[in-house]
């Protein structure tokens, strides 16, 4: 626990005002329907929205999960979501103007416009239930719980007092200014945050008991962590690590913010922008700033923290204070805070506490506008006025606070729940990622997907079912299990969607007229309007997925270089992050000249 003086109390009682009162003076302007609530009448500018995803995914339990990461698996282990740049870049370059043509308020409303009759309104409603509510409370404890364990390291808080102080007065600022308060305080809580994390960084490795950045990384705790690529002769790490989130993980696992095909808070920032290119230009720079700049200073402060905190145990050591269910290696990160100097601490505290309030009111407004739109709007009260629209928004937000932190009060580790969730959504990106562009894809692919997924990974996970499949003694090892839910789901769905009838060519056409997302998988629907007589390809649109696909690839390059050179120039090694700076600039050039090829210049 630490003391805060004056200027540190200041400084987090003048950031709580600041926010409090951008929602309060917005309340008035978002309260005027759903479309102002929800989407903030589609008129968002890309750098604005791209600033608030960086923001909203900043989160108080991110640093905590690097932490984790680094501590046990070295800096390599974070290619376990490093790799859904591949997901994001996708996003970018090919789905972000598709979502942005589709006009829907929600990314679950696609479900009746890409399928059709009673499988679309269930799969909607389910979905809006499934994922607003129930993947929507587990994401929000993760982040509930880093924000109780950094209350019980730095304020001596108990959970249920970090839970009340930190939840009730965000849960006030996201239910007043809906999702215009949500973008505009995004905006200060980034660069709070930042600064935040860098003077954090810059300040931990000064200590005398690290001795500076040199020091650090030749000491004998932290040597063997700091390569960015595992051990390649270490098989199971390097596949574990390294093969399966490249290989496999990106396509096939749906998580908030990294799903494939775009979805979920992203999709909605997409759908509140002016117009496509806004869109494409706010989830450019939200992966540049996401993947290449913002990790480092978690990593430095997880690595120092191998130094101060070699062990569990001596976190116990030192804060005794703390229950046991809540203690791991997550804890380091907010254990390390505590000895930051006055002001800076102050600072430090407002970020983390601006992360909290950017990440869940994101994730309050997301979620509440699922419940809203696609489940309370379709299922309960089909001619509900603007008003009781976002009332009912507003009541939602309260309601998914409630239970999000009363889920936080049992959880134990930031890395436990990451891995549920994406054993959860296991085997369903392919989906996302096909029903753009197959037509053969329809409602009951994606039923059959999302409850075989959920089936599955709970036996594996929670029965001994698991333990009997994969382990050292077992039939396969470990590392299988994520490959093993998505081998089963796939099957299942893949068969379900030949065993069923395909969706009507009604549905069909409508969609492709409406999208116009071109390509062989649609050459049937095409050609079946055509002998009818009926066209549905607009002249003026060309099919710009392969300059998509190759403008991903080289943005892979342009980011990933970024982000390994200010990890080389870090370690000293100037050599290689020169070499890296250079591959970095070559593929920037490529890459303006792709993206002119796909339309879609923000400049």
């Amino acid at each position: 626990m630490v003391d805060l003086s004056t200027l540190d109390i200041s400084l987090i009682i003048l950031f709580f005002a600041i926010t409090l009162f951008i929602g309060i003076y917005v309340s008035k302007q978002s309260g005027k329907s759903s479309a102002e609530y929800f989407l903030s009448g589609r008129s968002m500018p890309w750098w604005l929205l791209g600033v608030s995803m960086v923001a909203t995914t900043f989160s108080t339990d991110t640093p905590n999960l690097v932490t984790d990461i680094v501590r046990n698996n070295g800096v390599s282990g974070n290619w376990v979501w490093w790799a859904f740049l591949i997901t994001g870049l996708l996003t970018v370059f090919v789905y972000a103007k598709l979502w942005r043509k589709s006009k829907v308020n929600t990314d679950i409303e696609f479900y009746e416009l890409r399928y059709g009759g009673a499988p679309a309104r269930f799969l909607r409603s389910f979905r809006a239930v499934y994922l607003g509510v129930i993947f929507n409370i587990l994401a929000m404890a993760g982040v509930t719980l880093a924000a109780i364990k950094i209350g019980s390291v730095m304020l001596g808080l108990e959970p249920i007092e970090t839970v009340l102080y930190a939840g009730v007065i965000t849960v006030i600022f996201s239910a007043l200014g809906g999702f215009k308060g949500v973008v505009y305080t995004d905006f200060i809580l980034f660069f709070t945050a930042m600064a935040g994390a860098i003077g954090a960084a810059y300040y931990l490795v000064g200590l005398p008991e690290i001795g500076g950045l040199e020091s650090l990384l030749q000491h004998e705790n932290v040597a063997d962590k700091l390569n960015i690529l595992p051990d390649f002769s270490n098989t199971e790490a390097l596949i574990t690590l390294l093969i399966i989130p490249l290989a496999v993980q990106w396509w096939s696992s749906w998580y908030p913010g990294a799903e494939p095909g775009g979805g979920g808070y992203i999709a909605q920032r997409m759908l509140a922008a002016k117009d496509e290119n806004h869109a494409i230009g706010a989830t450019f720079f939200f992966n540049i700033m996401h993947y290449a700049l913002r990790p480092w200073p978690w990593i430095i402060v997880a690595l120092a923290s191998l130094v101060i905190f070699p062990d569990i145990a001596s976190i116990q050591e030192a804060f005794p204070n703390v229950a046991e269910d809540k203690l791991g290696h997550d804890l380091a990160y907010s254990a390390m805070l505590t000895k930051l100097p006055s002001g800076l601490l102050g600072l430090v505290l407002a970020s983390l506490v601006a992360a909290y309030m950017s990440t869940i009111s994101t994730h309050l407004n997301w979620g509440s506008s699922y419940i809203v739109n696609d489940f309370y709007r379709q299922q309960i009260n089909k001619n509900a006025t603007e008003k009781r629209l976002v009332a009912v928004g507003r009541i939602s937000t309260v309601l998914l606070m409630v239970f999000s932190a009363l889920f936080a009060l049992v959880l134990q580790n930031a890395l436990q729940l990451f891995d549920i969730i994406l054993m959860f959504g296991a085997g369903t990106g392919l989906i996302f990622i096909l029903r753009w562009f197959w037509w053969r894809i329809n409602a009951w692919s994606e039923i059959s997907a999302m409850f075989v997924s959920g089936f599955v990974s709970i036996l594996i996970t929670f029965t001994s079912l698991g333990e009997t499949l994969f382990g050292n003694d077992a039939l396969m090892p470990s590392w299988a299990k994520f490959p093993f839910i998505v081998l089963v789901t796939s099957i299942v769905w893949i068969a379900v969607t030949y065993l069923t009838q395909p969706e009507s060519k009604e549905v069909l056409q409508q969609f492709y007229k409406k999208i116009q997302p071109g390509g062989p998988g649609w050459n049937k629907v095409v050609n079946e309007a055509r002998a009818e007589n009926i066209e549905v390809v607009d002249s003026n649109e060309g099919w710009s997925v392969p300059s998509g696909i190759i403008a991903m690839l080289v943005g892979c390059v342009l980011i990933y270089s970024v982000m390994f050179a200010t990890g080389h120039f870090i370690y000293g090694e100037y050599t290689s992050a020169l070499a890296l700076s250079a591959l970095a600039l070559v593929s920037a050039y490529f890459l303006v000249k792709l993206w002119k090829k796909i339309k879609a210049n923000i400049l």
